[in-house]
């Protein structure tokens, strides 16, 4: 193979010399090596690698810096099938791997054209495969060095990281069991909200936060609940109490409606034998004569007993039937209305030892109906005797008293009794209460109160337990 070049020459164009030559590249290695000095400069190839460059007369070897063994260039020898097919056959460049004489290279065919363009040859240049391969394989080694070192290293880095994340949903888990199994108190503790696990750990506390006081309210609404269904249970019995006792009440009311009867029926017929015996002494007297100033103690003291006994029955039938003896508001003296009681309860003071004493200083006059006044009086006076089974010092007083600007008057009745318990004192006037057991309707004070505010007054009280009680009764002075 021949570089060829043909020019011109002699004094004028139509001299008709040319000046040829040539350059034979069969076997010039300097051409071979130049051309491989300027594909491979120094330094390009990796340690180990070469670079190697050939010319190919057709698929023949004509000038390569390829060796067979011994230093003996490759001179002569022939490309593979393959090669020869792509460029000279297809004119095509081949850049792939190739066997090169006896090694892999990583090779580049370019076809060769005459000035006709016709192939008539290729030019090789190429690099060692094995030096590459090596590389490689000792790029993945590093690589897989380096990752199993990595994946060494990061495994610790990784499970604490993933402690970190399992560590909450570890804690909500078992704060959800210790939840389930009855205990409200639970809690994950997690503070940490720098990530979505450990918000909604925090989240799920505040959650058994709110559930913890709803509980709260509701065993509270609970123990309310009870302590209504408690307060209405004790409110029922005692409104059965009261029921019950009521009943007795009214029982006892008809009884002492019926007495009432009875002692207004005995009142009338005692009237008709006492007025006999009051007109047999006028005529034992008369028949006496003179001589009946020999008993004139004794005739004295029946008149007044016969006069006493009609006294009685009158009080009797007075209290008994008040509305057959009712008259008009009149003006009273209180010291008057208190004489005209103990008349009545004398046989109850007697019988219980009780000391009466008086002590009588109002000047002023009251506006009453006089049985109604002499009701409330017996009725404070039997609760004071009642009071003293054994005895003790009753006394009744009245004096003059203003109360809010408005001029009036007090009867008072002291006792030297048991006195009133604090609890009770509160309930005293309240109509069917009562602190005698079987004895008392529990009406004697609510209608004695009743009576003293229907004419403007009012009954107040006071006691100290185990001292006696006082009951006073203020009216309003008559105009």
């Amino acid at each position: 193979m021949v570089v060829h070049a043909a020019a011109p020459v002699g004094p004028g164009p139509g001299a008709g010399l040319v000046l040829a030559g040539g350059v034979l590249l069969n076997q010039n290695l300097v051409f071979i090596d130049t051309i491989n000095d300027l594909v491979y400069r120094e330094a390009t190839l990796p340690e180990g690698s070469r670079g190697t460059a050939t010319l190919f007369l057709d698929d023949v070897r004509i000038s390569t810096n390829v060796r067979l063994f011994e230093g003996r260039r490759a001179l002569g020898t022939r490309v593979s099938a393959a090669v020869r097919a792509a460029v000279l056959d297809r004119g095509r460049t081949w850049l792939d791997s190739a066997f090169v004489v006896n090694d892999w290279y990583i090779s580049a065919y370019e076809p060769i054209l005459d000035s006709h363009g016709a192939r008539v040859g290729m030019l090789y240049v190429g690099f060692l495969e094995a030096p590459f391969t090596q590389a490689k394989a000792s790029t993945l080694g590093v690589i897989a060095l380096a990752f199993v070192v990595i994946t060494a290293a990061s495994v610790p880095i990784f499970l604490g990281w993933a402690r970190a994340i399992f560590r909450p949903l570890e804690r909500m888990t078992r704060t959800i069991a210790r939840v389930e199994a009855g205990d409200l108190a639970a809690r994950t503790g997690h503070s940490d909200v720098g990530d979505e696990i450990g918000r909604v750990a925090v989240h799920l506390d505040q959650l058994l936060e709110r559930l913890a006081a709803r509980e709260r309210e509701l065993r509270a609404w609970n123990d309310e609940l009870n302590a209504r269904v408690e307060a209405r249970t004790r409110e029922l019995q005692r409104a059965n109490d009261r029921l019950e006792a009521t009943t007795k009440q009214l029982v006892m009311s008809e009884k002492l409606a019926a007495i009432g009867e009875i002692t207004a029926g005995v009142a009338h017929e005692i009237i008709n034998p006492l007025a006999v015996m009051q007109g047999n002494i006028e005529v034992v007297r008369s028949t006496m004569g003179p001589r009946a100033e020999l008993a004139v103690t004794e005739f004295r003291l029946l008149d007044e007993q016969v006069q006493r006994i009609g006294q009685i029955v009158a009080k009797l039938l007075q209290f008994a039937r008040p509305e057959e003896y009712a008259v008009s508001l009149e003006q009273h003296a209180p010291a008057e209305v208190v004489s005209d009681v103990l008349p009545l309860l004398q046989h109850l003071l007697d019988r219980s030892g009780i000391e009466l004493c008086r002590d009588d200083r109002a000047s002023r006059r009251l506006l009453m109906n006089r049985v109604e006044l002499q009701q409330v009086l017996v009725n404070l006076v039997v609760n004071a005797i009642h009071a003293m089974p054994g005895g003790g010092v009753l006394t009744l007083a009245t004096r003059d008293e203003d109360r809010d600007g408005r001029r009036g008057l007090v009867i008072e009745v002291r006792d030297t009794g048991c006195g009133i318990p604090a609890g009770v004192i509160g309930r005293i006037f309240d109509p069917f209460f009562s602190t005698k057991a079987r004895e008392g309707t529990g009406l004697g004070l609510s209608i004695s109160q009743s009576l003293a505010t229907r004419q403007g007054g009012r009954i107040s009280v006071s006691s100290t337990p185990g001292e006696g009680a006082i009951f006073t009764v203020w009216l309003p002075e008559a105009t």
